[in-house]
C-alpha cells in the first residue's frame, strides 16, 4: 500500500531518534534500516534526512562524530544525547495520543484507559 508522503512528515524526527535509540549511525545506514524496518514503506531521501539530523544536533539532541569507513572514506556517525532520548519520548506520548485520537474518530474505538 502506498502511503500519502504528508502523513510521514510530522514523524521523522521520532523515527530517526528511535533508529539512533538503539545504535549510533552515519546517513546512508539510517536511510537504508528505515527503510528495512518499514518494508520499503519509508523511503527517507538524503535532502530530507541531513537537515533533521543538523537540526537536532543544533538542538544537543544528537552528537556526530567522523570515522574512517573501510574504503577510504569518512562517514559521520550520529548519535542520540539525553536530551534527544527525552524529546524521543515527548514525540512518541504525542504520536500516541494523535494515534489514539484518529482511531476512536476514524474507526470509533473507544478512548484508552488514562
Amino acid at each position: 500500500m502506498q502511503v500519502d508522503k504528508s502523513l510521514m512528515t510530522g514523524s521523522t524526527v521520532m523515527l530517526v531518534l528511535s533508529l539512533l535509540s538503539q545504535r549510533e549511525m552515519y546517513g546512508y545506514e539510517m536511510i537504508a534500516e528505515l527503510a528495512r524496518r518499514s518494508e520499503d514503506t519509508f523511503q527517507l531521501r538524503e535532502g530530507t534526512l541531513y537537515p533533521i539530523l543538523h537540526t537536532l544536533e543544533a538542538d544537543k539532541c544528537v552528537t556526530a562524530r567522523e570515522k574512517a569507513a573501510g574504503n577510504g572514506r569518512t562517514r559521520r556517525y550520529y548519535r542520540i544525547t539525553r536530551r534527544g532520548r527525552k524529546l524521543l519520548e515527548e514525540k512518541q506520548a504525542e504520536w500516541k495520543f494523535f494515534t489514539d485520537k484518529v482511531e476512536q474518530v476514524v474507526f470509533g474505538t473507544s478512548p484508552s484507559p488514562a
